[in-house]
């Protein structure tokens, strides 16, 4: 494991937890929030279904 692998992980494993991309931008000290989320962060295909119900749920769909 390198360690840009271990701050992937990192940053994918504090967005599964909610923390708000500006938080996880500024723990791994970016300067750019394209390159914290287009680059670092990860999200499950778990995660995004879990957030399209939650959506649906809040529309009442």
């Amino acid at each position: 494991m390198t360690v840009h692998d271990g701050r992937r992980s990192c940053a994918s494993l504090l967005a599964e937890l909610n923390v708000h991309p500006r938080v996880i931008m500024r723990i791994l000290r970016h300067a750019n929030m394209k390159v914290t989320m287009e680059i670092y962060t990860e999200v499950s295909d778990e995660e995004t279904l879990k957030a399209l119900r939650q959506l649906s749920e809040s529309l009442d769909i």
